[in-house]
């Protein structure tokens, strides 16, 4: 008789526990996507100087709240996974000219090089050198949506392919692109440069590219000729600080550092005739035995310790990440840099973002930007689910060029009143 009286509760009862997993799964949903997290504007880190006035009127987005998609933008896992999977919406193809440089080695290296679409903005012939992130290449397509836009704002574009990093181009040397070499990009500019001797240059670097453009800058005075600007978008700024971190499992860096570790192997393995052949004339570092310890690495850094820094004679992984870090070029670089980085960015920590705080304290000419949402190369906009073709990266980088273009030619024309005013008196 309890037993029947009891009975009618029991829906109840499970009717509890039902709205308790729902409540459950939702919390970690709003969790895992970080819909809470506020929209705003990005972080600005500059001194005052006319230069970031300037550039605070003429750049609306830095100024402006960025706004990712409403469901999954706020996530910096979701952004990254999707510019790795997807790259971008709708991407276009570009239509440009491929170039081989072949370097004092016997390396074969090679760019594209894309004609501008349209007259620049202040008339000038303005061309952007451009280098691509970790194994990217020209025909990747967040490459290709960058080049499509800015051709259509009337700039050239030279966009250099890692060296190893094309499926369809064999290594005629045994070596591939690093961490930290600028050969292949100087090559590059030094082409441009020769070729259009009435061009200037905006430099642009995406990730490990942002760190080979401002270590090249860096590492000569002559290398900054004919520079108007460098923009680097989503670097680490230091690979022996950022190594210890890459292998912890905090915002799961450790499993990423297994994917893009094993895409390494995957590019290295392609050419692992061209590279441990035995008719290859292999640095003598270099042995057969680290062709066995590269099949068994789970990291980037175990690779670049058996491998890599091998191509350039480095007696220790130490030595190879202090020296082909751009950390310590960084201060040598005195025409305008912006360095832009996502707070949510999963690949590079908070703590190397001390790096270009710092830096943009001590130099006028820095300006460091640090949205709170993009992931890694991500920065993807829309309004709810599906993200629109245009990046706020893109735009970003475009404007800033389009407003340090905007600055020199004021800069000139001053200077040329000035003179005029001067020959008068």
């Amino acid at each position: 008789m309890n037993a029947m009286l009891e009975t009618p509760e029991l829906p109840a009862v499970f009717d509890g526990v039902k709205l308790a997993a729902v409540a459950a799964v939702l919390y970690v949903i709003v969790r895992c996507l970080n819909l809470k997290s506020p929209t705003a504007p990005p972080d600005l880190y500059f001194q005052d100087s006319g230069l970031s006035r300037f550039l605070l009127k003429s750049c609306p987005l830095l100024t402006k709240e960025y706004i990712p998609p409403l469901i999954w933008g706020k996530s910096g896992h979701i952004q990254t996974a999707l510019y790795g999977k997807m790259g971008r919406v709708r991407s276009p193809h570009p239509y440009g000219h491929r170039k081989f440089i072949t370097m004092s080695d016997g390396a074969t290296s090679t760019f594209d090089l894309f004609e501008p679409l349209a007259e620049h903005c202040v008339g000038d012939d303005i061309t952007m050198v451009i280098c691509p992130g970790i194994a990217n290449h020209s025909e990747k397509q967040y490459i290709r949506t960058f080049v499509d836009y800015a051709q259509k704002n009337g700039y050239r574009c030279a966009v250099l392919n890692h060296l190893g990093a094309l499926p369809n181009i064999e290594l005629t040397s045994p070596r591939m692109f690093t961490y930290g070499c600028t050969w292949e990009f100087g090559a590059m500019v030094n082409y441009i440069k020769k070729t259009y001797p009435l061009t200037q240059l905006v430099v642009v670097g995406f990730s490990l590219g942002g760190n080979i453009v401002c270590k090249y800058l860096g590492e000569t005075q002559a290398n900054q000729e004919k520079v108007l600007c460098c923009v680097s978008v989503c670097q680490g700024y230091s690979a022996l600080r950022a190594q210890e971190t890459f292998m912890q499992w905090d915002q799961c860096r450790r499993f990423y550092n297994f994917l893009m570790a094993d895409n390494m192997k995957k590019i290295i393995l392609s050419h692992r005739q061209a590279l441990f052949g035995d008719h290859v004339k292999k640095p003598q570092s270099l042995e057969d035995t680290d062709l066995s310890r590269l099949y068994t690495a789970t990291s980037l850094m175990q690779i670049d310790d058996n491998v890599m820094r091998k191509f350039h004679g480095y007696n220790s992984l130490k030595e190879y990440y202090e020296e082909e870090s751009c950390m310590r070029y960084l201060h040598r670089i005195y025409v305008p840099l912006m360095l832009v980085n996502a707070a949510d960015d999963p690949l590079v920590h908070e703590s190397l973002l001390t790096i270009p705080k710092s830096l943009s304290e001590k130099r006028e000419n820095v300006m460091f930007v640090l949205p709170l949402h993009g992931g890694h190369l991500g920065f993807f906009e829309g309004s709810v689910l599906f993200p629109e073709p245009l990046t706020w990266m893109d735009k970003l980088v475009v404007e800033y060029a389009n407003a340090i273009c905007q600055w020199e030619r004021n800069k000139l024309q001053c200077s040329d009143t000035e003179q005029v005013e001067a020959d008068l008196e």
